[in-house]
C-alpha cells in the first residue's frame, strides 16, 4: 500500500496540496489496518489525514537544499524500470 507514496520534496514540477493529502491518506490507511473507516471511526481518521498533511506541508515548506530539482517524468521511469525488474525475476 505504501509504494504509492513516493518523494514530494524537491521535484519538477513542484508537488501540489492533492498530492499531499494522497499520501497522507496513504499513510493513515497503513497505520491504521482500515482503508475505509468505519462510521464510529471516520471522524478520527479524517482528522488525523488533515493533521498529517498540514504537517507534511511545513515540513516541505521549510526544507532548504542546493541540488537541482529532480524530473518527475525521469523518476517515474526509473520506477517503473525498477518494477519490471523486481516482478520479472519472480
Amino acid at each position: 500500500m505504501c509504494r504509492s507514496i513516493h518523494t514530494l520534496y524537491n521535484i519538477d514540477p513542484p508537488t501540489t496540496e492533492e498530492e499531499v493529502r494522497a499520501a497522507a491518506l496513504q499513510f493513515v490507511r497503513k497505520i491504521s489496518g482500515f482503508t475505509k473507516p468505519s462510521q464510529a471511526n471516520e471522524v478520527a481518521f479524517a482528522r488525523a489525514v488533515d493533521e498529517i498533511a498540514e504537517a507534511s506541508l511545513r515540513l516541505l515548506d521549510g526544507l532548504v537544499t542546493s541540488a537541482p530539482p529532480r524530473d518527475r517524468e525521469r523518476e517515474a521511469a526509473r520506477a517503473r524500470l525498477r518494477a519490471e525488474q523486481r516482478y520479472a525475476a519472480r
